[in-house]
């Protein structure tokens, strides 16, 4: 939350003022992103998504494969959770970490997520696997602190994603609790998780479903959404593309086909 008195507090009162926008009109505020009726566009989107076969799901996941592989996205399908965590602890067994030779992964606290039962499928190869969420409410000081750390150590990080948009090979991800950012953007390794009915075919897909989807209507925009599109890399430095700069030099996207 802003400080009123800080200076992004008056930065964004300042913004405000200018917009004309008051400070708690939040629906206005929702309205002048999103249009107020369902367009006969959106509609079809909709429509388009519920209605979508397998077999153009699939379709769906061969772009999406496709578009990666400019980006240095590897997108590996995986029959079920069992596979996608055998994946996983493959590819923890095939790689080090950027510093220092100890390995440990940090994960989201997901229903997917939970699923790969992560820790006993890297049980044999003693890695650690830490989940970054609150565990009650007792020293929340002393548990964000743990959590960090823990994000901070790990060169591994796993989350899920809510869809992945195939014409960019994009993960857009809300942020909820035990779904911190920071497990996507610190360690140097970002593997996420998703299954096939997850992806969709571009943002018009996206925006439609946001704003019409029962069930995303009825949890609302989170405080955070990130958009990712493949490791992060830079050329600032005489056009040389480097990757890992400001984020993940790597990112694998296992997706669940079902």
């Amino acid at each position: 939350m802003l400080t009123p008195n800080s200076n992004q507090g008056r930065f964004i009162r300042n913004i405000r003022a200018a917009l004309g926008k008051s400070e708690h009109d939040i629906p206005a505020r929702e309205a002048a992103i999103f249009t107020s009726r369902k367009s006969p566009a959106q509609a079809q989107s909709l429509e388009t998504i519920r209605s979508r076969s397998d077999a153009e799901q699939r379709a769906l996941l061969d772009r999406l494969i496709e578009e990666g592989k400019p980006l240095n996205l590897k997108v590996i399908p995986q029959k079920d959770v069992a596979s996608a965590a055998a994946a996983i602890a493959g590819l923890v067994a095939g790689t080090s970490p950027e510093w220092g030779d100890r390995k440990s992964v940090v994960q989201w606290d997901h229903p997917l997520i939970s699923e790969l039962n992560l820790s006993a499928a890297l049980g044999e190869q003693n890695v650690p696997v830490h989940t970054a969420a609150f565990e009650g409410d007792a020293d929340r000081a002393g548990q964000r602190a743990r959590i960090r750390q823990q994000v901070t150590d790990a060169y591994i990080g796993v989350t899920s994603a809510d869809f992945c948009l195939a014409d960019t090979a994009t993960l857009v991800m809300k942020t909820r609790p035990g779904e911190a950012r920071s497990v996507s953007l610190v360690p140097s390794v970002h593997v996420a998780v998703i299954r096939l009915e997850q992806i969709l075919a571009d943002l018009k897909e996206l925006y439609a479903m946001l704003k019409w989807d029962p069930d995303q209507q009825a949890e609302g925009l989170t405080h955070h959404m990130a958009f990712i599109s493949g490791p992060s890399k830079t050329a600032d430095i005489e056009l040389v593309m480097v990757h890992g700069a400001h984020g993940p030099r790597a990112l694998w996207l296992y997706v669940i086909t079902g």
